[in-house]
C-alpha cells in the first residue's frame, strides 16, 4: 500500500507540473535545439531554394568574423556600464528607504516602480529627454546630438536607461537583504562605536554579499539580453554604425532585416554559450568573496 501511495503521489506531481512542462517543451527547449539544425545550415539567398549543410564550418566563420567581435565589444561596454551603475543605485535607493522614515513606504513604492515600467515607455521617455530639438536637455541648455547619429555616446546613453530600468529590481533585492539582516549584529556594531559608514563596509556589505551576488547575476543576464530601448529609439539599418549593435540587437537585424536565419542562429548560441561560461565564472571566482554565514 505505501509503495503505491509513493507511485500516486508521483503520478499526481508529474501530472501538475505538466502543462508547464509542456509550454516549456514547445516554446523553449524545441526552439534552442531547433537552432543547432539552422546554425549548421547556410540560409539560401532566395527563399524555395534548399539550405545546404555546412556543419560547424558557419559557427567558426561567424563568430570569427568582424561584425560579431564588434557586436560583442558593444555588448561587453553595454554589460559594464549598465549593471554596476543599476547595482549602485538600487542598493544606494534601498539603504535609504530602509531608514525609518514616516513615508518610507511610499519610496519603496516609487523606487522599485521601473521593475514594472515598460521599455517602450522608458524609451519614449527617455527619446523624448534626449530628442536634440525640443528634449528637456536642449530645454536647459544641454545640447545633444541624435542617438542615431553619435556613436561616441549612443552605446553609453542605452546603457544608461537599462540601468535606470533594472535600478528598480536592483531596489527590490537589495531591500529584502537589507530587511533580513539580523539586528543584534548591527546593534552589536553601533555599541562597540562603530559609525554610520563604517558599520555600512564592515558589517553591512559583508551581510549584504550573496544578495549582491545574487544581483550581479541576475543584471548581468538581463543585461546580456536587452533589446527593447536600442531597437525603439535607434532605429533602421544603421544601428551597425553607431556601435549600438549589441548581440541580441544583431541577431534581430540578421532575422528582420537580412533574413539570415543560420547566421542568426549562430550568433544567438554563441550568445547563450557567453551568457553560461560568465555566469559559471561568476560563481567560480566571486562566490568566494560572498559570506553566508549570519
Amino acid at each position: 500500500m505505501k509503495g503505491w501511495a509513493k507511485v500516486r503521489e508521483a503520478g499526481l506531481g508529474y501530472l501538475l507540473i505538466l502543462p508547464a512542462m509542456a509550454v516549456f517543451g514547445v516554446f523553449t527547449f524545441f526552439p534552442f535545439i531547433e537552432n543547432f539544425d539552422l546554425a549548421a545550415h547556410k540560409t539560401p539567398p532566395y527563399k524555395g531554394l534548399p539550405s545546404p549543410y555546412v556543419g560547424y564550418h558557419q559557427f567558426v566563420h561567424v563568430v570569427t568574423g568582424s561584425e560579431f567581435l564588434d557586436s560583442l565589444k558593444s555588448t561587453a561596454i553595454f554589460v559594464v556600464v549598465a549593471v554596476p551603475i543599476g547595482l549602485f543605485l538600487g542598493l544606494a535607493l534601498a539603504v535609504f528607504a530602509n531608514q525609518r522614515l514616516r513615508g518610507s513606504a511610499v519610496f519603496q513604492v516609487i523606487f522599485s516602480s521601473t521593475a514594472i515600467t515598460s521599455i517602450a515607455v522608458a524609451a519614449v521617455i527617455f527619446g523624448t529627454i534626449l530628442n536634440p530639438s525640443n528634449g528637456l536637455l536642449q530645454a536647459i541648455g544641454i545640447h545633444v546630438q541624435p542617438a542615431a547619429l553619435s556613436p561616441g555616446w549612443a552605446l553609453y546613453a542605452m546603457a544608461g536607461i537599462s540601468a535606470w530600468q533594472f535600478t528598480g529590481l536592483s531596489f527590490i533585492i537589495m531591500i529584502a537583504g537589507l530587511q533580513s539582516l539580523p539586528e543584534e549584529v548591527l546593534e552589536a556594531a553601533k555599541t562597540d562605536g562603530a559609525g554610520a559608514w563604517r558599520s555600512f563596509w564592515r558589517v553591512t556589505v559583508p551581510l549584504m554579499s550573496p544578495t549582491i551576488f545574487f544581483g550581479v547575476v541576475i543584471g548581468t543576464i538581463l543585461a546580456l539580453q536587452s533589446f527593447g530601448a536600442i531597437d525603439i529609439i535607434i532605429t533602421g539599418p544603421d544601428t551597425t554604425f553607431t556601435h549600438t549593435n549589441v548581440l541580441i540587437n544583431y541577431i534581430y537585424d540578421l532575422l528582420n532585416l537580412y533574413h539570415d536565419q543560420g547566421t542568426a542562429a549562430c550568433v544567438a548560441i554563441a550568445l547563450f554559450a557567453i551568457t553560461a561560461v560568465f555566469t559559471a565564472l561568476q560563481f567560480r571566482f566571486l562566490e568566494r568573496r560572498v559570506h553566508y554565514g549570519s
